[in-house]
This record gives C-alpha cells, structure tokens and sequence, in this order.
C-alpha cells in the first residue's frame, strides 16, 4: 500500500483487532485484502464498507452475527455525530474521523474546543473526540476501572482544561453575556462528558475480549445496555436470575425482623407455664414486614426498550422477596402486561409485549391517562410505583396533573431514568416536570443500578 493510505489503514488496523477478539479467524491475507478494499472504497458509505468487508473476514453464519455485532459497535458514532436538520431528520457526521483526524484542534492546548462547544459542531467534535482517544491509546483499555482515565485523558487532549479556564473567566466577569455564555458552555461540557465516557465504554467493551469470565461478567453489570452486543443478551439473562436471586435470599430473611430488648412478656409467660413461670425460654417482639406492592409502569419505546426489559425480568425473578408485582407497558398508550408475565416464561412474555405494544413513539401523558382511568382505583398508601423511562413525550401533554394525583394516593413514586442528568430537560424531556411529584429520580441504565434501585426498595418494604 501507498504511504497516502496509511491514516485510512489505522483504523481498520484496530477493527480487525476488535474482530479477532470477537471470534473472527482473521489471517494475514485477509488483513491485506481487507486493507485493499478500504483502500478502494473508503469509508464514507457505512453499508458499502460492512458488506464489503463482511464478505472477506465472515465465513461462517456464526462468525457473521459476531462481525456485524463488531461493525456496528465499532462504527457506531451517534452521540456526537447525530445531528438534525430542520425537517428533524438524522445527519450522520462526516467520516473524517476515519481518514486519521485531520484538522484536529484536540492538541491539549484548546484551541478550537470552546467555539465548536458554542456552535454545538458534532460532526466536528466526534473527529477531535477520535484523535484523541487514539493519541490516549484507548485501544490498551483493558479494565472497567479505567474508564474514567481514559475518559480524562480524552477530554484533555480535546482542551477541556482551557475550556473551564473560559468558563471560570466568563462568571468573573459578572456581565449577563458572559454569565449566559459561561452557563451554555457548562451544559455542552456535560453533555461532551456524557458522551466521551459512553465511548470509552464502548471501546472497553470492545477491546476487553478474551479477558476472564469473571471480568466480562462485571463489565457487563456496569455497562450502559444500549452499549451491549446482541450476542450478550443471553449472558446478561443469566446475570440477571443469579442477581435476582441473590437479592431474595438476602431479603426473605428478614421478612421478620427481631426487635431485641422489647420482650413480650406475654408470650413468654406462656411459653414457660411448664416451668412454674420461670422464664427459661424469652420470646421475643417481632415486626413483620409486608412484602411490597409495586406496581411498575415501563416505557417500551425504541429507545428505553432494552432497559424496560430487564427491569420486568429482574422484578418477576424476585418472587420470593417480592410479591403483588402488576406491570404495565406503554409507548403511545398503556396497557396491564401482569397477566402475559405470569402465564409464560419471561423471555417469552417480553418478546409478546414488545410485539403488542413497543418500539412505537411514547406519549406519556396518554398513557398516565391511561392508568387513571383504568387503574388508579388500585393505587393505595402501601404501593409503590416505579416508572422507567426518559420522560420524553415527544412534546406532547405530559398530564403532570395525573401525576400529582398518584403522588397523593401511592406510598411513593420512584422514576428511573435511562438517559445521563445531563440530557434531563433537554428537547422535548420534561423529565424536570415530573420530579417534583417523584420521592426519587435516578439515572438507571445499567443492570448494576436496577440491582441497587430494587434493593432499596426490599429494604423499605413496610
């Protein structure tokens, strides 16, 4: 190959490394024809390169379900990259992140960082953030510890640091201008960390392959599950039960809670009648606690689907520690999906529920009227009402009034939100709307924080 097609090369280099870790047998031979076809077609059609390359490293049916799980992790580039035009219509960012990063400002000196924040520039911030996650050496990420160097790294090499010298400098000068300026720059650098860490995850995911199973395990638990492959469904199922599991043990145990130091003198009177009253066995007060009744509302849109999923099935794994569960989904409107759980095998349910009622557009405030109208007669002062969704109705009538009006009859509302803090009430999220009715809103995107979310609730049952 010509010295000219080295940048293009790189990152092919590194995909053809993320391919071997996937399971692909990736010769010599097929690394030189797969560097020619590069060479000739490039990298600016998406669906033109898979193909192309699908057909050299792809031999086998097994291998090409593991290649077109790495392709589109690899190639995804949809945090910074995705931007509208004015028809709403996703634009795909250019593929110059691909041809070596050319033009980069992400020197560490930040030049550049600022004014491409300030123009809200993704196609050219998904470049600068590229180039330095290569000159970080992201491909050597190897732990789920190191997310947050890496993640640091990368943002220096972009000029964050020079950013939040601007930042600080526009809220010493006390003028509106630079008070309004020095706002809009925290919200774009949330976002662009929001955004850097999901990259890191990403090529964590890709680049740990091989490790132990123990290690994959614990990857999995913490990664973000719009993140994750197809190919680790099964695996997360798995986790999923042993997580679910695990938690009713804990919990069934103390289902009755000794309170030592109040004794019932009563019970223990009447224990010890045989003994002339003598106290030789104490019996002791105990406070049951009531198994919770949760009622769970998922939103099952495109977006927030695979999260909704395996909060149902951690929740109906649980049925030592949880009882009196009915689940709802709902997109554009609501529906009671507690009967399609408990006659089939969870797997099985979902996949009928998201073939009933997901993937569509969500309309929230429909769907709270949804369960007003049929369901809110069953809502008392002991259930607990979990919500999972991003809050985003798609500007329609979020029906806050329904809300408050759950509030008031239910023992609490827990929201659960899949999306970063960052992206609350932007666009069309009211997210912020609802929180004032809400006893806990919370990011929840990965198994590791539905395990804690439900786990507070064991532990606040009665």
């Amino acid at each position: 190959m010509s010295g000219s097609a080295a940048p293009a090369s790189e990152p092919l280099r590194r995909f053809l490394q993320v391919a071997r870790g996937a399971g692909l047998r990736v010769s010599a031979a097929e690394g030189i024809d797969a560097a020619r076809a590069v060479q000739m077609i490039g990298y600016a059609d998406r669906e033109i390169l898979k193909d192309s390359l699908g057909l050299i490293l792809a031999k086998t049916p097994e291998e090409k379900a593991s290649y077109d799980e790495a392709f589109e992790l690899y190639f995804k580039r949809d945090d910074l990259g995705a931007a509208e035009d004015e028809t709403g219509e996703a634009q795909r960012a250019p593929a110059a992140w691909a041809q070596g990063g050319e033009g980069g400002q992400g020197d560490g000196s930040g030049q550049g960082l600022g004014q491409l924040l300030e123009q809200d520039d993704r196609a050219s911030l998904a470049t600068e953030m590229e180039k330095a996650a290569r000159e970080s050496g992201i491909e050597n990420i190897r732990f789920f510890t190191q997310k947050n160097l890496y993640a640091r790294r990368i943002l220096d090499k972009m000029g964050l640091r020079r950013v939040e010298r601007d930042i600080e400098a526009l809220r010493q000068s006390g003028t509106p201008e630079g008070l309004g300026r020095a706002q809009f720059l925290e919200g774009s650098v949330d976002r662009l960390r929001d955004s850097v860490r999901d990259f890191v995850e990403r090529n964590l995911i890709l680049f740990a392959k091989g490790e132990t199973e123990k290690f994959r395990e614990e990857l999995l638990k913490s990664a973000r599950l719009s993140n994750l492959e197809r190919r680790d469904l099964d695996r997360m199922r798995v986790l999923v039960r042993q997580m679910a599991k695990k938690l009713a043990a804990r919990y069934a145990k103390t289902r009755r809670r000794r309170l030592r130091g109040q004794l019932d003198i009563r019970r223990t009177m009447r224990r010890n009648m045989g003994w002339g009253g003598i106290p030789f066995i104490t019996v002791w007060k105990q406070k049951r606690i009531e198994k919770p009744r949760v009622m769970v509302l998922c939103d099952v849109s495109g977006s927030v689907a695979p999260m909704s999923q395996f909060l149902l099935m951690f929740l109906y794994a649980l049925n030592e520690a949880l009882s009196d569960i009915r689940s709802f989904a709902f997109a554009g409107s609501l529906i009671e999906v507690s009967e399609i759980l408990e006659k089939e095998p969870v797997e099985q349910a979902i996949t009928k529920i998201m073939e009933t009622i997901g993937f569509g557009s969500s309309n929230f405030g429909n769907s709270f009227a949804d369960f007003e109208e049929g369901w809110m007669k069953d809502v008392s002062n002991k259930t607990t009402i979990i919500v999972l969704g991003d809050a985003r109705g798609n500007r329609t009538d979020p029906r806050t009034d329904i809300v408050a009006r759950l509030s008031e009859r239910s023992k609490r509302i827990i929201w659960l939100n899949p999306e970063y803090k960052s992206a609350w009430g932007t666009g069309d999220s009211d997210m912020y709307r609802y929180a004032p009715f809400c006893n806990l809103v919370t990011v929840c995107n990965t198994l590791r924080h539905l395990e804690r979310a439900i786990a507070d609730i064991l532990e606040d049952a009665g």
